[in-house]
């Protein structure tokens, strides 16, 4: 019975669900079950494979690196088509796996032997069990080179060296000379393969080569290096000839290395590799590096008092900030450039109207569009009668989904937990700018592949750090050493550095998924949901519950004071918000949320189509008690002056009752752009149109309204365009 069939066979005792998961860990994420003869033979094709070993921690990624290097050695080199044939072919000893990967040691063979039961649970290591470990093709292919033994230097004296380099290794070794090549590499390949010789040549080299020559082989045994450079050969890999590079590869030690035949061509340009021979000299055998467990945290970490208020604080300014920024987007949609991202201009604007920095501005866009609350919409361009020439480029602005609206009426818990949602599967740091890259511009397409693995690992490695205990700001070398030991792919391929790592987190400090340097209750919901596959389906309701758990019920009263503030303790719910973004300023956000009221701020509110009573009227229902005489005659005063000035749809017009007023708008300094010329004593014209007019005007302090050709008066309301949602 072939390997597939016993495949198939243990993936019908596993569920529904485990088997999703094994789908969502290769990049398919579905909610129908897939039958296991199917997925079996999907998961033996490379595609498949390849992504389910991005995805092992270090240790696992060790053992299969051990079995690969294991069946080379015992059933020869590997063939390029070797994922279409049966891997039960290339099966090794499981005890040889334990051997190779902890020796006698029992802790380390029981760990290995743990590894190895986990990696089965993956599909990694196949059925059936027992006293052989067999793994798919694919795994043969990428792994049997990341063991640390290298290759014989036999086979890489013969794939890459021509005599004279083979000549120069034994002058430098103090063989004598030798017109024969044969002669020469039998000698050199004499001290390489004794591994006494070996370890006296290392310990008479200088102490950086001999630590140097330990980290190589600790680490795969491959190097990156300008050692060599290509002279001759045919393949990318195989019977490829390299020489020495002229005046080096710029590092002493690697120099040394190569001099000595230490380290050798691998075959890849541009990349050498220590021989098996000289590794396993150096380890006291054949080993391969594992680290069944991952760096521990640092001792004596300080506690981490008031992270929850700290998170809880985060996690209602952002809603607040998402939300009024979406409303901005109402009001005046930001355009796209043609270069493609958002004008900076518009993104400084909406910043300002947020009161959050550039970089802040420009996450919660990209998050908002990702969450499809944003979305593209291309103005078409008029063709003029007559016109037979190309008609300008559309001009591509940002507005609002249909789903904004739907957003909008729901609990804060779930509008927060849909961004969340968003951010935690989301192929971008957006947060994060490499310098090379030029001005940072939002809405640029998400194109990292490693960035939720890089999410993922740093947040497992937060949740190692021990309850009501934070990692102090000096605690990033740590996190990014556990991130390595659980996703060292991705780490690694990404070059995770200091900045890239910040980037990640304080993005997760904005959302409160962290704070005080630990995991927030919300932050363990979205490391769980990563690695169940859940963050991929459907992830709100787990998040929504959370963040019920972490922040307090939503608010439909304020506590308006004397000083025209309204206070909202904790989060307000929408229609509170609604209410008091459009009758004040926000000033401040946190624990609790503060607006400020004044003239101008219910000026606006009567632009909107509001009435003295009415709003009063909203206001004290949304009051926890009675409303403070001071705002009752705010309201009323401004509400008086309000709509004394109006300005008449023509080209434009303005007119008041009040005569004086009239010729005060005439004399004004502030106004004197709008070229205003009186033309009855009620009556004034502009040079401008009316929307700037109204501009100016309330820029100069003035209330006017806006009035209708048949003398009505025109309520002034934000855009109601929708784009559709992309899901």
């Amino acid at each position: 019975m072939s390997t597939p069939r016993h495949l198939t066979t243990w993936l019908r005792t596993r569920s529904p669900d485990e088997r999703r998961l094994l789908l969502a860990r290769v990049g398919f994420v579905v909610d129908e079950d897939i039958p296991p003869q199917d997925l079996a033979r999907l998961l033996l094709r490379r595609q498949a494979v390849t992504p389910l070993v991005r995805f092992c921690t270090l240790p696992q990624r060790q053992a299969l690196s051990a079995v690969a290097w294991l069946a080379a050695r015992r059933h020869g080199p590997l063939g390029y088509h070797l994922e279409g044939d049966d891997p039960a072919g290339r099966a090794v000893p499981r005890a040889d796996v334990l051997d190779l990967l902890a020796g006698p040691d029992l802790d380390r063979r029981t760990a290995a032997d743990a590894v190895l039961d986990q990696l089965a649970g993956m599909a990694l290591v196949l059925p059936p069990h027992g006293d052989q470990v067999i793994v798919p093709g694919a795994v043969h292919m990428d792994l049997a080179g990341e063991t640390g033994l290298g290759r014989p230097a036999a086979d890489l004296f013969a794939a890459h060296f021509n005599a004279p380099e083979v000549h120069a290794i034994a002058d430098a070794l103090g063989f004598p000379k030798s017109r024969v090549r044969e002669v020469a590499e039998r000698n050199v390949l004499g001290l390489l393969g004794d591994p006494e010789r070996v370890r006296a040549l290392v310990a008479g080299a200088p102490a950086s080569v001999r630590d140097w020559l330990a980290r190589l082989v600790g680490h795969g045994s491959r190097l990156r290096t300008h050692a060599y450079q290509f002279q001759s050969g045919y393949g990318y890999q195989h019977n490829v000839r390299y020489v020495v590079r002229p005046g080096g590869s710029g590092d002493p030690d690697t120099d040394w290395l190569v001099a000595h035949g230490l380290l050798l061509p691998a075959g890849p340009p541009d990349v050498a590799e220590v021989p098996f021979e000289v590794a396993t000299a150096i380890l006291g055998g054949p080993r391969v590096p594992f680290a069944p467990e991952p760096p521990p945290p640092p001792d004596d970490l300080p506690g981490a008092e008031g992270a929850e208020g700290t998170a809880q604080a985060a996690a209602t300014s952002a809603l607040s900030q998402i939300e009024r920024l979406l409303a901005a987007c109402v009001g005046q949609p930001p355009t796209l450039r043609k270069a493609g991202g958002l004008a900076v201009r518009d993104t400084r604007r909406l910043a300002k109207a947020v009161g959050v920095d550039e970089d802040v501005a420009r996450f919660w866009i990209d998050l908002a569009a990702q969450a499809e609350l944003l979305g593209l919409h291309a103005e078409p361009v008029p063709r003029p009668k007559g016109h037979r020439g190309k008609l300008p480029e559309p001009m591509v602005n940002l507005l609002p989904t249909t789903d904004y609206d739907t957003w909008l009426k729901q609990p804060p818990v779930e509008r927060l937990a849909r961004i969340i949602g968003t951010w935690a599967t989301l192929p971008a740091t957006y947060t994060y700018w490499p310098a090379e890259a030029g001005t940072p511009v939002a809405l640029t397409e998400p194109t990292d592949p490693h960035a939720v693995s890089l999410r993922y690992a740093l947040l497992e490695a937060l949740a190692a750090v021990p309850a009501g205990k934070g990692l102090p700001a000096d605690g990033l070398h740590y996190l990014m050493l556990r991130a390595a030991w659980h996703r060292p792919h991705h780490v690694s391929a990404a070059r995770l550095g200091a900045e890239q790592a910040g980037a990640i987190l304080r993005e997760a400090g904005l959302l409160g998924v962290t704070a005080g340097g630990a995991l927030t209750v919300v932050g363990h919901t979205v490391r769980d949901l990563l690695v169940s596959g859940e963050a991929w389906r459907s992830p709100e309701a787990a998040l929504a519950a959370a963040l019920s758990a972490m922040l307090p019920p939503a608010q439909a009263t304020a506590r308006f004071q004397a000083d025209l503030t309204a206070v909202v303790p904790g989060m307000p719910d929408s229609s509170l918000a609604e209410l008091l973004d459009d009758v004040a300023e926000r000033e401040s956000e946190g624990h609790a949320v503060v607006w400020r009221l004044s003239a101008a701020t219910v000026r606006r509110a009567f632009d909107q189509g509001y009435e003295a009573d009415d709003l009063l009227a909203r206001l004290a229902g949304a009051a926890e008690g009675p409303l403070p005489q001071t705002l009752e005659y705010l309201v009323k005063d401004t509400a008086r002056v309000h709509g004394r000035i109006r300005v008449v749809r023509s080209g434009c017009c303005l007119r008041a009752d009040d005569e004086a007023l009239v010729e005060e708008l005439s004399r004004a300094q502030a106004l004197r752009a709008l070229g205003l010329r009186k033309i009855a004593p009620t009556v004034l014209i502009s040079a401008a149109g009316e929307e700037e007019t109204l501009a100016r005007l309330r820029a100069a302090g003035y209330a006017p309204a806006l009035e209708s050709e048949t003398g009505a008066t025109v309520v002034e309301r934000a855009g109601t365009r929708r784009v559709p949602a992309r899901s």
